[in-house]
């Protein structure tokens, strides 16, 4: 935030004087703790963990098994441009990664190698790969129960395939006690921790960035005009609705990741000798932590939190803008969907992580002890310090590189959460022009104030709210887990038939082939 001990600081003060008692109340509820060989573990975690098992298990390693088909989908071999829906599988993709991939990858990551040490990286990629399972079934169902209007708009998300899904099972009034709630957590969470706190915190790493040369961005008028530009930008992307936002983001989240892994890479090769060392650390930190409170529980839970926040898998975040996809088939859109959690929390959490454990950093050693000596080592700005300290030990200026990644992640969760947001504004207030008309003004006008104010209780209160919403969604998606296994035999006979060069058929046509396997020996399966 950019101060200088004026009306911005009074109002924060203000303003979380206000809502710090709520905030401490839904904290104690919502990330509730259980303590294992001595680390707290909040059970919200365990709750996305475990869906993130049954659903490997019930769907016989769908993430596996399925991977290569995911990826062609994504590359767009199976594509239907005159199929139902506003963007292509890619650009789907791309969007919900602009969402998740941020902030989480570049700070988060550093303050999870720093507080439960190196070994927490393998711990990531594992929550990382179960999360693939989640989002393929949630996202089906976004897809599968889907609203589009007479302009073709599509609105999806949690809110449709709870009321509908579960109406559809004979259980509308469980659908509508567990959709409005997730719209309105969801709403909470785009204001202030997709849009305040993104905003904020790219202006504080700008400011960092630049005030050997100039002062301008830590003060109020640098802060104001940081926040028009950016809300200016976001203004003209929402209002070109879905299809402007698909056609930004296919351009921006491939630009903004391969300019933040080729910077992870420079520093990789700069300490190339030490790369083998440091992956060796990895894996034997994960079962023999040094200086990890809890050893390797406080290590698993560490990467399991970290994962579990980065890629939000569970939460009914992603299915919003998945649910956009042209296709005639839900279930080709939750395999895309499951390389989300692949790219965000197994490729570029572990890319930073890597990093910052071979560059070792005079401020990673020192967060290192902290923690060992039960310091907090939880303050995001500090993650983003970590991950900049590494960069420089390559080359002096490479803090600028990561400057300009923070920008784009930031932008790009932005406009981003601003569509996630609209999706549930419009189920809670109406698809009017003048509702979404006032949502928008309301959205970006947030941006400016982002710029000038830090808010850190409605921050704190808007991941509370985010990871509550997992609580209702996970609950339908355990009950509507049968129909996600029928739209997945659905596209397996899709694929194959597309594979042999043979017409598609409809679904109600659509039989399994002669030489279909059904599922994997051994695997579970989810029944209402």
């Amino acid at each position: 935030m950019a101060s200088d001990g004026s009306w911005t600081d009074r109002i924060d003060t203000a303003v979380n004087d206000v809502f710090e008692p709520v905030r401490d109340v839904l904290n104690a509820v919502v990330f509730c703790e259980i303590e294992i060989a001595g680390s707290p573990f909040p059970l919200i975690v365990g709750w996305l963990v475990l869906a993130g098992l049954l659903f490997t298990a019930g769907f016989g390693f769908v993430q596996v098994r399925r991977f290569g088909a995911a990826v062609k989908l994504a590359a767009g071999r199976y594509e239907q441009p005159d199929a139902p829906g506003e963007v292509t599988h890619f650009q789907a993709l791309t969007s919900a990664l602009s969402g998740t991939a941020g902030l989480g990858n570049i700070a988060g990551v550093a303050i999870a190698v720093s507080v439960g040490g190196p070994g927490a990286t393998l711990w990531m990629i594992l929550c990382g790969f179960l999360g693939m399972a989640t989002k393929f079934v949630e996202c089906t169902l976004g897809v599968k129960y889907r609203d589009i209007d007479a302009e073709g708009r599509v609105s999806g998300g949690p809110m449709q395939y709870l009321t509908k899904g579960l109406a559809e099972r004979g259980r509308p009034r469980l659908g509508r006690f567990l959709a409005l709630p997730a719209a309105a957590m969801i709403l909470f969470f785009a204001f202030f921790g997709g849009n305040l706190f993104q905003v904020n915190q790219s202006l504080e790493q700008l400011a960092t960035a630049t005030e050997e040369h100039t002062p301008f961005f830590t003060g109020s008028a640098g802060a104001l005009l940081f926040g028009l530009v950016v809300a200016v930008l976001t203004a003209l992307v929402l209002v070109g609705g879905m299809r402007v936002i698909g056609r930004v983001t296919s351009r921006l989240v491939p630009a903004m990741t391969v300019l933040y892994v080729v910077a992870c890479l420079v520093v990789l090769l700069a300490n190339a000798p030490h790369i083998p060392d440091a992956v060796a650390t990895i894996w034997r930190e994960a079962f023999r932590p040094e200086g990890v409170a809890g050893g390797v529980a406080g290590a698993l839970i560490t990467g399991f939190q970290r994962a579990a926040f980065s890629n939000e898998a569970g939460v009914g975040s992603a299915p919003i803008v998945h649910s956009a996809v042209k296709t005639r088939r839900p279930a080709t859109e939750g395999l895309v969907a499951l390389l989300e959690p692949f790219a965000d929390t197994v490729v570029l959490c572990t890319m930073t992580a890597l990093t910052i454990v071979v560059a070792g950093a005079p401020s990673y050693a020192a967060a290192r002890e902290a923690a060992a000596a039960g310091g907090d080592g939880g303050d995001t700005t500090a993650g983003i310090s970590l991950t900049s300290d590494a960069f420089a030990t390559a080359l002096p200026w490479f803090p600028v590189v990561l400057t300009v990644a923070v920008f784009l992640f930031a932008f790009a969760t932005i406009i981003t959460w601003g569509y996630y947001g609209l999706k549930a504004w419009s189920y809670l207030f109406g698809r009017g022009r003048i509702a979404q008309g006032a949502y928008k003004l309301l959205f970006c006008s947030m941006i400016v104030a982002g710029a000038l104010l830090s808010l850190g209780t409605l921050v704190d209160l808007a991941d509370v709210f985010l990871f509550l919403a997992a609580v209702f969604n996970i609950t339908g998606l355990y009950l509507l887990a049968p129909v996600v296994r029928e739209e997945l035999r659905k596209v397996d006979v899709h694929l194959r038939r597309r594979d042999a060069g043979l017409p598609d058929e409809e679904d109600g046509d659509a039989g399994p082939p002669e030489d279909d396997p059904g599922p994997p020996a051994g695997s579970v399966t989810l029944t209402q």
